[in-house]
C-alpha cells in the first residue's frame, strides 16, 4: 500500500483567545498543496518503521506514523507491518508534513486490511495524533476553528493559479510564535474574505503570528516581500513558520523557491 501524503498551507490565521486547557481557539483556512512525502506500508513478520530523506529528529517510538499504528492495533486484530517514509515536507515549517503522514498511515492500514472505518472515525484516531491530523483525513479546503481539529469543508478551489513556496529553515518554537499574540476577534471573518477573488485577499487576510514572528526574524519578513516584489497576488507566512507562500497568476521562476501549479 503506497500513499503520498501531502503538505497543507494556511489561509489566514486569527488567535481568537486562550483556552483553560492552554492551547488557543483559532481559526484558519486549510488548503491541501501537491508537496509530498511518500509513504509505503505493507505487512510483515514483525513491525518495522524506517525513514529516508529529510533526517526525522527524536525517536522513532514518538513518529505519528508508529503512533497510527498503535492506535489501529489497540482496536482491531491487524498483523504487524513495515513503514516506509520518505520525508520531503520539511517538518516544523507548518506545512502539516507530520500530520499528514499519521493520518495517511491510518487510511492506508484501513485499506491495506479491509476495516472498514468511517472518515468520522478515522478523523477521532487522528486527533488522538494531533490537531492538525484530522484535516488529513478527506483532504480538502476547510475552515478550521477550536484548535484546529474542528473542520467545515469550503467550496475553494485554487485550479489555474500557482504556488511558490519557500522554508527558509528557520526553527520557529511555539512558544517564541505565541509569546507576541494578543488573541482578538477578526475584523472580518476568514470564510468571507476566501469566499473573494485571491486578488482581493492582500491587506485582509492575515495570519497572527507574523506580528509576533516578523520583528525577531525579519528575514522572513523579507521572504513575504520578495513574494510581492515577484508579482504574488497574495503572500503569507504559513502556520506558525517559517515557511512563506505566495499564489500567482502565472508560473514562477526562481532557484531557491518550490513552485507548483494548483
Amino acid at each position: 500500500m503506497i500513499a503520498f501524503p501531502n503538505a497543507k498551507i494556511n489561509l489566514g490565521l486569527n488567535i481568537l483567545s486562550k483556552r483553560e486547557d492552554g492551547y488557543h481557539n483559532i481559526e484558519s483556512c486549510f488548503y491541501p498543496i501537491p508537496w509530498n512525502d511518500c509513504l509505503e506500508v505493507i505487512e510483515a513478520a514483525s513491525f518495522a518503521f524506517h525513514s529516508y530523506g529529510l533526517d526525522i529528529p527524536g525517536d522513532s517510538s514518538s513518529n505519528l506514523c508508529v503512533k497510527a499504528y498503535d492506535l489501529i492495533k489497540a482496536d482491531h486484530d491487524i498483523p504487524p507491518v513495515e513503514i516506509h517514509l520518505l520525508k520531503n515536507i520539511p517538518m516544523g515549517a507548518g506545512l502539516g508534513g507530520g500530520s499528514a503522514d499519521g493520518a495517511f498511515t491510518l487510511k492506508a492500514l484501513n485499506d491495506l486490511f479491509g476495516l472498514g472505518i468511517s472518515d468520522l472515525q478515522l478523523e477521532a484516531y487522528a486527533l488522538q495524533l494531533g490537531s492538525d491530523c484530522p484535516f488529513f483525513i478527506k483532504n480538502q479546503p476547510a475552515l478550521a476553528a477550536g484548535r484546529g481539529e474542528q473542520l467545515k469543508l469550503i467550496n475553494l478551489d485554487l485550479s489555474g493559479y500557482y504556488l511558490a513556496i519557500h522554508n527558509p529553515g528557520i526553527h520557529i518554537s511555539t512558544k517564541e510564535a505565541y509569546a507576541g499574540v494578543t488573541p482578538k476577534k477578526p475584523e472580518h471573518s476568514i470564510i468571507d474574505i476566501v469566499s473573494k477573488p485571491a486578488k482581493e485577499w492582500k491587506g485582509t487576510l492575515h495570519n497572527d503570528f507574523e506580528n509576533s514572528i516578523f520583528p525577531n526574524h525579519p528575514e522572513i519578513a523579507k521572504l513575504k516581500q520578495q513574494m510581492y516584489d515577484a508579482g504574488a497576488l497574495y503572500a503569507s507566512m504559513t502556520g506558525s513558520g517559517s515557511t512563506v507562500f505566495g499564489v500567482f497568476e502565472k508560473p514562477i521562476t526562481n532557484q531557491n523557491w518550490r513552485t507548483f501549479g494548483l
